[in-house]
C-alpha cells in the first residue's frame, strides 16, 4: 500500500507502547510507539486517547495535537498537554513501556499553498505544538516560516528554542513580561506581518487568541488559517459536542464539527463571538433558516 492510499485511508486505532515522557517546563510530552497514526498523519490532525485505565469511569477519550512523527520503531507519535483533570492527570503518571489506547489522525489537516509563499505561524501556550510538523511541511514546499509563540508566563511557552532553528524570525510574548515582549501575541503579531510581508496566517491556540490573530489578518488582508481548541467527546463526529458556527460558501451559518469538519478552519469563517452559542441565524436554529 502506498503512502498516498494509507492517507486517504480511514482512522486507525492502536494499542501503542509509551517510548518516551519529558517534562517540557509546565507541560508534559509523551512519545507513543503508532505506526498507523504516523502513516496517516499530516500537520493539523489530532488523536483522541483513552484515559484512566481499563476499570475506569472516565469514559470519554481526550484530544490532542501531535507535535511531532518520526519513523522510529515503525511510527511514533509525540502529544503534548497540560495538567487540566483526572484524565490528563493520568496520562502525565505513565511510564515508559507502558500501554496507550489511541485513534487516529482525525480531523481535517492545515491546507499547504501549491506555491512558495511567507508564512506566519502563531502558537499561544501548548497550541503552538501543532505548528512545528506544519512548519516542516512549509519549508519543504520552499515557503519563508515567521513564528509568533505567545504564553501568559515564560514556563508556558512552548517550541522557543525549535522555532528559533526553524524559522526567519521568532518572536516570543508573554503577558508577565518574563520571556520576550510583554503582551499578547495579538500585540506584536501586525509588525511580524508588516515586516516579513506576510501571505497567510496559520494559527493554534485558545479561542480568544484565534479571534484576535483573525482580526489582524483580516486588517492587512491575508488569508488564516486557524485549529480551534474546543472540548471534544468522541473525536468522530458523533457525539455533536464540539461545534462551532462557521459561514459556509454560500454565506449561510451552520453548527459544524469541530473534530469532523475542523479543527482547522477558515479563521474569517469562523463567528467567535458566537461560540457556545447557537445563533438565531443559523441552519436550523429556532426562529431561523431551515433546510
Amino acid at each position: 500500500m502506498s503512502r498516498e492510499d494509507l492517507v486517504a485511508g480511514s482512522p486507525v486505532q492502536v494499542t501503542g507502547t509509551v517510548l518516551t515522557t519529558r517534562r517540557v517546563d509546565a507541560y508534559h510530552a509523551l512519545t507513543v510507539v503508532a505506526p498507523g497514526i504516523a502513516d496517516r498523519f499530516r500537520p493539523g490532525h489530532f488523536v483522541t486517547v483513552a484515559v484512566g485505565g481499563r476499570n475506569t469511569s472516565m469514559l470519554t477519550r481526550r484530544a490532542f495535537t501531535v507535535h511531532d512523527v518520526k519513523p522510529d520503531y515503525g511510527g511514533t507519535v509525540e502529544l503534548v498537554f497540560g495538567v487540566r483533570g483526572a484524565g490528563t492527570a493520568w496520562l502525565a503518571d505513565l511510564r515508559v513501556r507502558d500501554t496507550l489506547d489511541l485513534v487516529g489522525p482525525l480531523g481535517r489537516p492545515f491546507p499547504l499553498p501549491r506555491d512558495p509563499c511567507t508564512c506566519v505561524l502563531v502558537g499561544d501556550e501548548h497550541g503552538a505544538a501543532a505548528l512545528f510538523a506544519l512548519g516542516d511541511a512549509l519549508q519543504q514546499r520552499g515557503c519563508r516560516v515567521d513564528f509568533v509563540l505567545g504564553a501568559p508566563s515564560a514556563d508556558r511557552v512552548f517550541g522557543a528554542l525549535r522555532a528559533r532553528r526553524m524559522g526567519e524570525t521568532t518572536t516570543l510574548t508573554t503577558e508577565d513580561g518574563s520571556l520576550g515582549m510583554r503582551g499578547r501575541v495579538t500585540d506584536v503579531l501586525p509588525g511580524v506581518i508588516a515586516d516579513a510581508r506576510a501571505d497567510v496566517v496559520y494559527a493554534c491556540g485558545p479561542m480568544e487568541t484565534l479571534r484576535g490573530v483573525t482580526a489582524v489578518a483580516a486588517e492587512f488582508g491575508i488569508p488564516v488559517q486557524v485549529a480551534v481548541e474546543e472540548r471534544m467527546a468522541c473525536g468522530i463526529g458523533v457525539c455533536m459536542t464540539c461545534v462551532v458556527p462557521v459561514i459556509g460558501d454560500d454565506g449561510v451559518t451552520r453548527m459544524v464539527r469541530a473534530c469532523a469538519d475542523g479543527p482547522v478552519f477558515r479563521g474569517e469563517r469562523v463567528r467567535f463571538d458566537d461560540v457556545g452559542t447557537i445563533p438565531f441565524d443559523a441552519l436550523g436554529a429556532p426562529g431561523g433558516r431551515h433546510a
